[in-house]
């Protein structure tokens, strides 16, 4: 194959390389795998030590390259893949080319003096009669020997560059071009009869890199072929299915019609997130599968605290998610105070076991759904709404004392767990919503304590007695010393059957009588408290 020297391009400035091409029976030039262009450059010699030809080496390096064609085109022929396996496993994400075409003779914003290390040759001279040079990065120049037919009929970018071409053999140039890779392989595509099967052997990231070159050279069979390939593949991870959704959206503001791959996702007909988020919590607080319903909770109350970080305000749609979430808990509040009322009959003790199992599994069925909500309206910052709608559910709190603990107990967690959101600052309701949660569920949750501490694994005492006693402190002086002073009885009953307050009391104790706030402004040499 002839060395090809371009016109501007000085003595000893540029070496020129031709490189091998397998052209299929089909008429498709097969392009080198992308190793080729990284390693004609590297191999090169500097420009300023030029290395000596030598004649007598001249004669094998024809032998080896034609021996090469020979294997490629009787590979080819037998039906082989000719594509290198480094070609189809690419999977490089370089921008497809800025592309702005002139004449040969047309000045260039490339300065004249600029190093140019290798030229690579493709197709087929002979019958080629047109020229497309591209100057790519790294001082790579690309010459394609195309036809003019074939460019027309395929890319509107070139029909309208070379239909007005009156010049017998004219040789159109490319500046800038940063993906030159996959721009000659785009227009390779052009000689290919089945260009699905051409597709389908590359990967997603290197056929958004022919998409991306297909649209600006106007090559509206490619960029069909291409967009059918990416609603088929699947995309692995989020990068790469952002990349696709990224470029076939603006696709999309071109006229081209890119519905079937963005309905991966988005609907055709949007369904409210509420609807759906409504849906979802239906099937999970419904199911009796313990490990699938397990498993599902924890994936459903991962992704609402991403999306809840991700939202940015607590309006719009976040407030529908939490009217959703509510209406969930008040219907298993419901539920489960009509268990409640099942359990307290008098003659529910006696009745057969298969008549009283079902009631108890329900019981802890509904506490274990409201328990979950709780950790969702808290992670959102939004479950000051709960603790008021617990705090008056006084005829839950009245049929509690009437319950086996065996029943009851599931429900203590409840109040267990408000308390420890309390403590850490998870939500902040009222001091008449925090007086009565003391007053109502407190002694509840000391009578099922002992229970608790054995029977439940996911109890943790130390964390719940804080939350307790943090919540105490919070109210006025003379309301913490009721309930204390309530709780020092029960305690010296108990003993460890009831939770520890010794810290709470002991900081009670301090304001009391250690250091009592009445006087302001008296000089107080103290240490101050050490308060939870």
């Amino acid at each position: 194959m002839a060395e090809i020297r371009l016109p501007r391009l000085e003595q000893g400035q540029a070496k020129i390389k031709s490189v091998p091409i397998a052209v299929t029976p089909e008429g498709f030039w097969c392009c080198p795998s992308p190793t080729v262009f990284q390693k004609t450059v590297r191999t090169q010699n500097p420009l300023n030590k030029p290395k000596p030809s030598h004649p007598n080496q001249t004669a094998p390096s024809q032998k080896r390259q034609t021996s090469v064609n020979e294997k490629k085109a009787s590979c080819v022929a037998s039906g082989a893949n000719v594509i290198s396996d480094v070609q189809r496993t690419q999977g490089s994400d370089t921008p497809a080319p800025n592309a702005s075409l002139t004449n040969e003779k047309a000045p260039r914003s490339r300065p004249e003096n600029a190093p140019r290390k290798v030229t690579i040759e493709f197709g087929e001279p002979g019958t080629s009669d047109l020229k497309v040079i591209l100057f790519g990065k790294q001082g790579v120049a690309v010459k394609l020997s195309v036809h003019r037919s074939v460019l027309v009929e395929h890319s509107s970018f070139f029909a309208s560059k070379v239909s007005g071409q009156q010049l017998v053999f004219p040789c159109l140039e490319i500046d800038n071009c940063e993906d030159a890779e996959i721009y000659v392989e785009t227009i390779g595509l052009m000689y290919c009869r089945d260009l699905k099967q051409r597709l389908i052997k590359q990967s997603v990231s290197r056929v958004l890199r022919i998409l991306k070159v297909s649209e600006q050279i106007g090559y509206t069979t490619c960029i069909q072929y291409c967009l059918e390939y990416l609603e088929a593949v699947p995309w692995v991870g989020q990068e790469e299915e952002e990349k696709v959704v990224s470029l076939v959206s603006r696709l999309e503001g071109e006229g081209i019609g890119v519905k079937p791959v963005l309905k991966r996702v988005s609907p055709e007909i949007p369904t409210p997130p509420n609807d759906t988020l409504s849906h979802i919590l239906e099937l999970v607080l419904k199911s009796r599968e313990e490990k699938g319903r397990r498993e599902m909770k924890s994936v459903v109350l991962k992704l609402l605290k991403e999306n809840n970080s991700l939202a940015g305000s607590s309006s719009g749609p976040s407030d529908l998610c939490n009217e959703t979430l509510y209406s969930s808990c008040r219907s298993s509040l419901d539920c489960l105070l009509a268990l409640f009322k099942q359990a307290a009959e008098p003659d529910f003790p006696d009745r057969a076991v298969d008549r009283r199992e079902p009631v108890v599994r329900s019981i802890s069925l509904e506490a274990d759904n409201m328990l979950w909500l709780l950790d969702i309206l808290a992670d959102r910052q939004a479950a000051d709404g709960f603790a008021i709608t617990w705090v008056n559910e006084q005829e839950l709190a009245s049929l509690h004392t009437r319950l086996p603990i065996v029943c009851r107990h599931h429900v203590s967690m409840i109040s267990a767990r408000l308390f420890v959101g309390i403590g850490r600052g998870e939500l902040l309701p009222s001091k008449d919503t925090r007086h009565l949660l003391l007053k109502t569920w407190l002694q509840p949750l000391i009578n099922d304590y002992s229970w608790l501490q054995h029977g439940c694994r996911s109890f943790d005492r130390k964390l719940v007695e804080e939350g307790v006693g943090r919540t105490i402190l919070t109210l006025p002086l003379e309301d913490q010393q009721s309930i204390l002073l309530s709780w020092l009885g029960s305690f010296l009953k108990g003993g460890d059957s009831c939770p520890n307050l010794q810290r709470a009391f002991e900081v009670w104790w301090r304001r009391t009588f250690i250091r009592p706030y009445g006087n302001i402004g008296q000089p107080d040499n103290r240490a101050p408290d050490e308060e939870q």
